[in-house]
């Protein structure tokens, strides 16, 4: 693969590519090219194998068992041990580890401030949707990239929702994680994204909850420069 910066360099994947769906660490620069002086600026990865991208929607699932990367604490520890209050403050590092549970479906449509992701119990019985709203999602050879804003909705089959980790956003913004600005955006996002819940409107009409991967598809790998900027990719 090749590339040089944060642009469609990619006009579609196919079904059955594997790709990488990362997320920046929050305060993290996201300049275009450009090496970043703050170390280590992503701190979740997850490859994954898509399944549909079009102009109107990338779809792309966790296999079970997928090696990924995650924030844990400086000693090793998951974030969720550290108290509310200094979560966001104590050291942390990133670790890899394997997708727990059953997998999930992740979809994204093209500048929109939220991917909604599908989430099954064992033998395919249809669990929930979750709203985790990010920024619009940046294209680059290897995949996309984005950052997580903290606030998420949870949403079930009779179509009642419920908003998720409201704390942990109030207390990003008291630690400095997010500024006024943005978290007003992020949270007449998350109306907009109620009122299409409301309205029940794509992806939630759509049937993904009876989609099934296919079976030939291998699990992704997680490759050892899974934190490369395009600027840093072998030509």
């Amino acid at each position: 693969m090749a590339g040089t910066e944060y642009i469609e360099c990619v006009e579609h994947w196919a079904p059955g590519d594997q790709i990488l769906w990362r997320y920046r660490r929050n305060g993290a620069p996201t300049g275009s090219g450009t090496p970043s002086p703050v170390p280590d600026p992503f701190h979740i990865c997850r490859p994954v194998t898509v399944v549909q991208d079009t102009d109107e929607l990338l779809a792309a699932w966790v296999a079970p068992g997928t090696e990924c990367v995650k924030p844990v604490l400086a000693d090793g520890r998951d974030v969720h041990t550290e108290p509310l209050a200094t979560r966001y403050t104590a050291p942390r590092a990133t670790a890899r580890s394997a997708w727990l549970g059953n997998g999930v479906l992740k979809l994204a449509r093209p500048g929109e401030p939220w991917s909604v992701w599908l989430f099954w119990e064992p033998v395919w019985q249809f669990r929930s949707w979750y709203v985790n709203l990010e920024e619009p999602h940046t294209r680059w050879q290897g995949g996309v990239d984005s950052e997580d804003h903290f606030l998420d909705i949870s949403v079930y089959p009779d179509h009642s929702w419920v908003w998720r980790d409201e704390d942990e956003f109030s207390m990003a913004q008291r630690a400095g994680l997010m500024a006024p600005e943005t978290a007003r955006r992020v949270r007449e996002a998350g109306h907009a994204a109620v009122e299409l819940i409301r309205d029940w409107g794509a992806p939630f009409r759509d049937g993904w909850e009876d989609w099934r991967p296919d079976p030939q598809w291998r699990v992704p790998a997680l490759p050892d420069d899974w934190d490369r900027t395009p600027s840093h990719m072998p030509s």
